[in-house]
């Protein structure tokens, strides 16, 4: 069965409600310490009557056998009693007890003297156990009479020759106890209202920095300012560790939306370009050029290039999506030298001007993805040739070293600014906009070869020196196994926001 909490305690806050769970706790605790206190005085006070009440009867019995008589003529009226007042049992003289003997007489039990103000009528099955001999335990008078009494036998020249009833008035115990029933209640009720008043000053301070992350958060939602933080209290507790968790998370937050967009706006700018281009040879054709067979083939061939570029920008988008989700590769024995021939041969159409060589080239074989190991190797072969004036090189090369294989693109290009290395494995960067934009780049080949660098276990380097030229290596470790594959997600970096 399911726990609902009552309307009333949902909609508190839940500053309210740990109030009044300690307050109630608190409440719950106090009243067994009360019970518990009032129950132990109670005894306390029940056996000092008790203690009082056999000490009489003790005094009684030493009393009567003191005075060497015999019983009748020592229990005959009231002297008996005058004598238990009397000097030698003066510890005894203040108090209040009531006492009744009973004594046998010619095999009759008589009651034979009592100083008693009241009708103190014996209880039968007590006085029997003191006729026999044994001394029960005090109890109070059922008739309501606020009376405690004992009953214990009376001996001569041990034997037992009658008992006494011994009773003492609880009127100052019930009266002492109901004054500390008072006590306990009133003092109860003062504490209870002292400990809600501290528990909602406790709980008010405890949630200040609470308070202070709603109100930065609600700041945040409000002015849509993710560069707001929470002020870190200077307490080092789990308060303090909550906001600095929550300032990270803000942080980590306005740099991934800072990131999203940027990168919105640099998709809408590459579809825009072609996008534009293919409008603009429309534009042509609808003027008349589909009557013109030279420029309808100009435009046409235009309209499938800025296509084609299309296509490769969703499927670069693609892949990059599909390795965030943790797309399983196909592991196989791959032979990188065989590798590097066909990506040298599928370049060479592209070098326009430039010269392509094949440098160091290793035997060497890897465990890995043959389709996106040559992806990557295409990537940066295509990088190379666009960044490379006629007239330059791109040299493909494969050498092996502390147990990795490393393949290398070099090329004597523009080379890359220091301030832009750190950036150019991020999305749709480019170091030089306007000439990689001419040149179809989208600033999406970098990050996928950093994607299939590390998701076979290996790294991408970059080296570079302006005016003189670039080499990109991807090292991969020959000896790993699929199955000790890093776990396949892609986690792009982001650039600091200028």
């Amino acid at each position: 069965m399911k726990f609902t909490e009552p309307p009333y305690i949902a909609s508190m806050s839940l500053r309210r409600r740990l109030t009044i769970s300690y307050v109630g706790f608190f409440a719950v605790a106090l009243i067994f310490l009360d019970i518990g206190l009032y129950l132990i005085v109670r005894q306390a006070l029940l056996s000092s009557i008790d203690n009082e009440l056999r000490l009489g009867a003790q005094l009684l019995q030493q009393e009567f056998d003191a005075s060497n008589q015999q019983p009748h003529g020592y229990f005959d009226g009231e002297q008996w009693l005058v004598r238990l007042r009397a000097p030698q049992v003066q510890n005894f003289e203040t108090t209040s007890l009531i006492v009744q003997a009973f004594l046998f007489e010619n095999g009759e039990l008589q009651k034979r003297s009592s100083d008693a103000q009241v009708n103190l009528e014996p209880n039968p099955a007590l006085l029997q156990s003191a006729l026999d001999g044994t001394t029960p335990d005090p109890i109070v008078n059922k008739e309501g009479l606020g009376l405690r009494e004992l009953y214990t036998p009376v001996l001569f020249r041990g034997k037992v020759i009658g008992a006494f009833q011994i009773a003492r008035s609880m009127k100052s115990t019930d009266l002492a106890l109901k004054l500390l029933f008072y006590a306990l209640l009133g003092g109860g009720v003062i504490v209870l209202l002292a400990a809600a008043r501290g528990g909602d000053w406790l709980t008010r301070a405890a949630f200040r920095p609470i308070d202070e992350v709603t109100r930065t958060a609600q700041s945040i939602v409000r002015a849509e300012d993710l560069s707001l933080r929470v002020p870190v209290p200077p307490t080092q507790d789990e308060l303090q560790r909550l906001t600095i968790t929550v300032n990270d998370l803000l942080a980590r937050l306005e740099v991934l939306f800072s990131a999203q967009r940027r990168f919105v706006a640099d998709v809408s700018h590459e579809l825009r370009t072609p996008l534009a281009a293919m409008q603009g040879n429309l534009e042509v054709l609808d003027r008349g050029a589909a009557r013109d067979p030279e420029l309808l083939a100009e435009s046409l061939a235009d309209m499938r290039r800025e296509v084609a570029r299309l296509i490769r920008m969703a499927n670069d988008l693609l892949l990059l999506a599909q390795s965030e989700a943790g797309i399983q590769l196909h592991y196989e024995p791959v032979e990188l030298d065989t590798l590097l021939l066909e990506v040298h041969r599928d370049l060479r159409p592209l070098t326009g001007g430039v010269q392509l060589h094949i440098g160091e080239e290793d035997q060497i074989v890897v465990q890995g993805d043959r389709d996106r190991l040559k992806q990557a190797l295409l990537n940066l072969g295509i990088n190379a040739l666009q960044h490379t004036a006629p007239g330059g090189s791109v040299t493909l090369s494969l050498a092996q070293h502390d147990g990795v294989a490393e393949l290398s693109v070099a090329d004597t290009g523009a080379g890359i600014a220091a301030e832009d290395v750190p950036h150019i494995f991020e999305r749709f960067y480019r170091a030089d906009r306007a000439r990689s934009r001419n040149r179809g780049g989208a600033g999406l080949g970098l990050p996928i070869v950093k994607w299939i660098a590390e998701a076979h276990g290996g790294q991408v380097h970059v080296t570079s020196t302006p005016g003189v030229g670039s080499r990109f290596s991807i090292t991969l470790p020959i000896e790993l196994q699929p199955e000790a594959m890093p776990a396949l997600q892609f986690v792009h970096s982001v650039a600091a926001p200028s």
